[in-house]
């Protein structure tokens, strides 16, 4: 029902856009976020964007450098990633959730992707 696309290999100051586009719901998701799961680490959060505000949160370790964006007519949420840092390698999950519980940690989301890998190296 979530199906994130966009992932692949870039160099350190490149730039990625991942996809998500949501399908298969007769109700609409509020919040849709992405979260990010590097080898040995936990899953943390990245980016989350509100369908009907537009209100978006960051995390502060990207913050400045990736921006959430949403197409509500597709049901599609988006993440540009530019100044990628070799930091920033990780499996990509997105996230949705029909009600608005937390929208900056995992527990609040219900409904995830299958993750997309993203590789930035040095």
């Amino acid at each position: 029902q979530l199906q994130a696309s966009g992932g692949g290999l870039v160099q350190a100051g490149g730039s990625l856009r991942l996809s998500c586009a949501a399908s298969g719901r007769t109700f609409t998701f509020v919040i849709m976020g992405w979260f990010r799961q590097a080898p040995g680490n936990e899953r943390e959060f990245v980016a989350a964007i509100r369908r009907s505000s537009g209100m978006t949160y960051y995390a502060d370790s990207v913050k400045g450098r990736f921006t959430i964006s949403r197409d509500n007519a597709k049901n599609t949420v988006y993440l540009q990633m530019d100044s990628l840092k070799p930091e920033d390698t990780a499996v990509y999950y997105c996230a949705a959730d029909p009600q608005l519980r937390t929208a900056v940690a995992a527990g609040g989301y219900d409904y995830w992707g299958q993750g997309t890998l993203v590789t930035v190296s040095s």
